[in-house]
């Protein structure tokens, strides 16, 4: 009943007591990383964690306008916070996947690191970038609506008016460019951090299946990508629905006050990602490593 009784104004509040207890239990559930599963397993969980964190304060970037963008209501993309943030990591996640494949083995691990992440990087801004021209070209050609927002006077970057553009009865509408490279931006960050996820646990698992399985590093090469990715997926969504609740709604990008709430998503990020991440390590238990 506590939930139903609360303020409306408590979706924007920060709770320091809240965040303090969720850093307390990513602490704790490193430390049992520590204690079962040290070396390349606990290394995997910092990665997923970083991964996370960076999955949940991306999606603060992309602008979503939801269902009153479709009607030219809002700024924005037509769709969800988490099926657009999922989007833009899975094709950065596709990116990252296909460098690490063809990287040779001999190359150094951190170079190796810094280049799948890259990768990944590139492939979800330019996902979003891709995504966030057309609908652009949707609204102004298609809808007949110029790019407006109902946040700011002027866009941030190229100080444009926005008032004389905006529609009475509405909060702004199209992309501003604003939005549109706060879209990019948070791709960008969304496709690292699920490469992030993504490799670390393929190392893990090409390190640890082959000695739990008794079989070839060649024979296990299958079932490691394929686990690695379906724990990626699935921090994806966690951490966009997460940020979803945070967002609660509709988000213009970095310059909607909305955006000022990220530093609760990335506690909640970095609590889920943990507890998700210590899952994923645990399941190659007893690590030979």
């Amino acid at each position: 009943m506590s939930a139903v009784a609360a303020k409306p104004a408590a979706g924007s509040a920060m709770n320091p007591g809240a965040m303090a207890v969720g850093i307390i239990l990513t602490l704790i559930l490193v430390g049992i990383c520590y204690v079962m599963s040290p070396g390349v397993g606990l290394m995997a969980l910092i990665g997923v964690i970083i991964g996370g964190i960076l999955i949940g304060f991306g999606t603060h970037f992309v602008p979503v306008g939801g269902a009153p963008a479709a009607m030219g209501q809002a700024p924005g993309i037509a769709t969800g916070v988490a099926m657009l943030a999922t989007g833009a990591g899975v094709a950065g996640l596709f990116g990252g996947a296909w460098a690490a494949e063809t990287l040779p083995a001999t190359m150094d691990p951190m170079m190796q690191l810094i280049i799948v992440v890259c990768a990944g990087a590139v492939g979800g801004g330019l996902m979003m970038a891709i995504t966030c021209m057309m609908v652009n070209f949707l609204y102004v050609f298609g809808m007949g609506i110029p790019p407006a927002s109902g946040k700011v006077a002027n866009d941030p970057i190229t100080g444009d008016s926005q008032a004389e553009y905006k529609s009475q009865g509405t909060e702004g509408h199209g992309l501003p460019f604003v939005s549109f490279v706060g879209g990019v931006i948070g791709g960008t960050l969304g496709g690292a951090g699920g490469t992030l996820i993504y490799f670390e646990l393929l190392v893990l698992y090409e390190n640890a299946l082959p000695g739990l399985m008794n079989v070839t590093a060649a024979q296990v090469m299958p079932i490691a990508v394929s686990a690695a990715g379906m724990f990626a997926v699935g921090l994806f969504l966690v951490n966009a629905v997460l940020t979803a609740y945070n967002i609660t709604g509709t988000i213009e990008g970095p310059h909607d006050p909305k955006f000022k709430r990220w530093p609760r998503s990335i506690v909640a990020s970095a609590v889920a990602s943990a507890l998700c991440g210590l899952v994923a390590v645990l399941i190659v238990m007893p690590l030979p490593i």
